[in-house]
């Protein structure tokens, strides 16, 4: 038994223990129910269970969440529209994401899947200092998908974006 300030009390029965509590106006809180004996403690259920929602709160916090964003791509795509696409799939790595290359293909463009695979097969190299492949390209009815992890520890440099330079 352990009273509200945190005092050993030791063994008490159940029907001194709850006339304790009662008597302090506080709650009677079973902390350990396997120990041999339970041990129970004097003190305000409410608040315990107020904190307890706190901790759990800030543990979710600081859990870290791995989203899954897509990028997509033409297999027709001009360079700087491919630049483009590839500096916010960097900008989406570095921010801790994974992210999906998704090629679309229309039409009969699917029978020239090679050049959909040549796309995400450079997007993986481009993207390689800062991501792994963690499926390789595929095919699945008029799309071609990969998916890139975020390295724990980036390998170099980021291709396309640059950090911008201010000047003083």
């Amino acid at each position: 038994m352990i009273d509200e300030n945190s005092a050993q009390l030791g063994i008490m029965q159940i029907e001194d223990a709850q006339a304790r509590a009662r008597a302090a106006g506080l709650d009677l809180i079973e902390i350990s129910p396997n120990a041999q004996p339970p041990v129970c403690k004097i003190g305000d259920y409410g608040r315990l269970k107020y904190e307890q929602s706190k901790k759990d709160k800030d543990a979710r916090k600081k859990q870290r969440h791995f989203e899954l964003k897509e990028v997509k791509l033409r297999p027709k795509i001009e360079t700087h529209d491919y630049e483009t696409k590839a500096r916010m799939a960097e900008r989406l790595l570095q921010d801790g994401s994974k992210i999906k290359v998704t090629i679309m293909f229309r039409g009969r463009e699917v029978t020239y899947a090679i050049f959909g695979r040549r796309l995400l097969d450079r997007m993986a190299e481009d993207m390689a200092p800062l991501a792994t492949i963690e499926r390789e390209p595929r095919l699945e009815g008029k799309n071609m998908f990969m998916i890139l992890a975020p390295r724990t520890v980036p390998a170099g440099p980021p291709k396309y974006s640059k950090k911008e330079q201010t000047s003083a």
